[in-house]
């Protein structure tokens, strides 16, 4: 199987993770997207979607899932959604497509977390890919000398607002050795608003995409 073809493996892959007349949580982003389409097709088994984006919730409307909104959402059995990075530990960075607030919010209501991912996903160490901060745009510049701080080399993302009106850091140069901790620290820089670190609620499964076919690892 080539990407692609991983992709859409572990998307349908994630389709037997799915309560029925329930409501299941979505992600955003190109394997997300798979997983949306794959979902039309036991649309009348469930309840509806609750979504990470704005973009997502479109993407469900067009295949007539009903969107609703978390706040009309008492249980959430799954949440299914991809990777920018992912280690064996299943601790994450996530936010390559700026939702990453949401995501995260929707993460902490789900009961279960399936990742789906192709195999360039797996890293040993998280860092590579530049680690996303959702920012409060009064606070850019103080945030991103706290980052230097840290270590981190941040860059603003031009040409992007989120769902939530803010700007987004783009942190290069990091090796995350410890993922819970920076996490948090980050979390705690006045203006931060979320970052994309998904350590201390990780994915409980993944649907890891190979060239011979789908491998779960689950802790």
């Amino acid at each position: 199987m080539n990407q692609q073809e991983m992709k859409q493996a572990v998307a349908q892959a994630a389709l037997k993770y799915v309560v029925p007349d329930a409501i299941v949580g979505v992600g955003t982003g190109s394997t997300a997207d798979l997983f949306i389409d794959a979902l039309a097709a036991m649309k009348y088994d469930i309840k509806g979607a609750v979504a990470s984006s704005e973009r997502s919730a479109a993407r469900l409307r067009g295949h007539g899932i009903e969107v609703f909104d978390l706040n009309q959402v008492n249980d959430l059995p799954v949440y299914v959604d991809g990777a920018d990075e992912i280690t064996q530990h299943l601790a994450m960075i996530k936010g390559g497509g700026g939702a990453l607030t949401r995501e995260k919010i929707v993460a902490a209501v789900a009961r279960k977390f399936i990742c789906i991912a192709d195999q360039s996903k797996l890293v040993p160490v998280l860092g590579k890919f530049p680690l996303p901060v959702e920012v409060i745009p009064m606070a850019r510049a103080y945030v991103a000398r706290e980052l230097v701080k840290l270590g981190g080399e941040p860059d603003l993302r031009m040409g992007c607002t989120t769902d939530n009106g803010n700007m987004i850091l783009d942190v290069h140069g990091l090796s995350i050795l410890d993922p819970v901790k920076l996490e948090s620290d980050i979390n705690q820089i006045t203006g931060v608003v979320c970052n994309g670190l998904f350590a201390r609620r990780g994915a409980n499964v993944l649907l890891l995409g190979r060239p011979d076919g789908v491998e779960t690892i689950a802790l």
